[in-house]
């Protein structure tokens, strides 16, 4: 049996085909594996989504409720404040004249001070003398 050249580069072209599918089918299955694995990577990534999709959508129902309630919270803090306003100025307009007041009694004891005719004792009965006529004023009984 005597083969041609051509019946040979044909067998040496099969055998090189065959060799190569050989070689090919290992990578072919570790593809196949591969993609297999990137497809439940795939699906364990959606499921993970998905969970966490309903998780922020129910923080997020959490978070507009707790933004309702705090505005009007925020409201009846500020209805509150305008109430005690006036009592806040009052209290500032009281301390303003108790300062006054002070500043005044500090003046009128330096001046009875610094007057000779007048002793200290004069002067403590002279203030109970004022404060005793302006309580019996104020009773009724002059």
């Amino acid at each position: 049996m005597v083969i041609s050249y051509g019946a040979l580069a044909g067998l040496i072209a099969a055998i090189a085909f065959l060799i190569l599918v050989l070689f090919t089918i290992p990578m072919l299955v570790r593809t196949s594996k591969a993609i297999e694995e990137a497809n439940k990577t795939m699906q364990t990534t959606n499921e993970s989504i998905k969970k966490i999709s309903s998780d922020v959508n129910g923080l997020m129902g959490q978070t507009s409720d707790l933004l309702d309630k705090t505005n009007v919270l925020l409201a009846d803090v500020n209805g509150k404040m305008k109430t005690i306003e006036p009592v806040v100025k009052a209290a500032a307009e009281l301390g303003e004249s108790v300062s006054e007041i002070n500043a005044s009694s500090k003046k009128m004891v330096k001046r009875f001070n610094n007057r000779s005719r007048f002793s200290s004792a004069g002067v403590v009965s002279s203030l109970l003398t004022a404060a005793l006529a302006r309580r019996k004023r104020r009773k009724g009984e002059e």
